[in-house]
């Protein structure tokens, strides 16, 4: 089971996906005549909060160019999670057509797994830090779905539908005059994506051939009868949509079919 080394990148995938949903956030401020005077594309990083928190009370002077600029967004994968609701028949399989020859690949059934995901929108100001989150929330309700290319030797799209399941709100402004304040709104999701095993590939089987044998006890039994089918085109596809040649064949020389030359003897 686990001699078959493989790699679909599907968390990979997962939290590309999720990151790319948060990219091109803006927010804009405003003088007192209620005009734009600045306007700004939200840096995103991938990190956990304390590494952005760290970095800020490590730099306590306001004045030094070097600080982290805020406002920031940064998210991080959390948990990663069994979904039995969503459990499909392990022993079916997907097929479709080889690149090569007369083959096909196949894959088992994906198993479902919830990713977990928090995203942190942090501002130095409450307007900043509501202009973010006003522009996130109302395309959760609660969930939004994006679709993620799987599996590219199988052309597999799946839509992973990203679920938000919390809001807490956070706000560090204690200490010292000089300690810059960040407001902190963290919102967590939950990506209920599917992980997928190795694509096997393998002949398309055209022919079925069986013997039957009387007396079995002998050690050498007389072939009475061959029953053979075959697809009907014999050049149908596994996918396509074809009948089956039945054959029956009996016989009295007692020969013997050999898998490996392929004549009776």
């Amino acid at each position: 089971m686990l001699g078959t080394t493989f790699y679909h990148e599907t968390i990979r995938k997962c939290v590309v996906g999720f990151g790319t949903l948060f990219n091109d956030i803006h927010i804009t401020r405003k003088d007192s005549s209620g005009n734009v005077a600045q306007a700004m594309k939200v840096p995103l990083a991938y990190g956990p909060k304390q590494k952005f928190l760290v970095r800020l009370r490590e730099d306590p002077s306001i004045s030094k160019s070097v600080a982290i600029t805020l406002p920031r967004i940064g998210f991080e994968i959390g948990s990663i999670t069994y979904d039995p609701v969503r459990k499909l028949n392990k022993i079916q399989k997907v097929k479709k057509p080889g690149t090569s020859g007369n083959k096909v690949d196949t894959q088992y059934m994906p198993v479902p797994y919830n990713v977990d995901f928090e995203l942190y929108a942090m501002s130095k100001n409450s307007d900043d830090a509501l202009q973010i989150v006003e522009q996130i929330l109302p395309y959760f309700q609660p969930e939004y779905t994006i679709t993620i290319n799987d599996i590219v030797q199988m052309n597999n799209k799946r839509d992973v539908p990203i679920v938000l399941t919390g809001i807490t709100y956070e706000d560090n402004y204690e200490g010292e005059f000089a300690e810059r304040r960040a407001i902190i709104y963290t919102l967590s999701f939950t990506a209920k994506a599917y992980l997928y095993g190795p694509v096997i590939s393998g002949q398309v089987i055209t022919k079925v051939q069986a013997d039957q044998f009387t007396d079995s006890s002998s050690a050498a039994p007389k072939r009475e009868q061959r029953y053979t089918v075959s697809p009907e085109p014999a050049t149908a596809d596994f996918d396509d949509d074809f009948g089956f040649n039945e054959t029956t064949s009996f016989f009295t020389d007692a020969k013997t079919y050999n898998p490996t030359t392929g004549q009776d003897e």
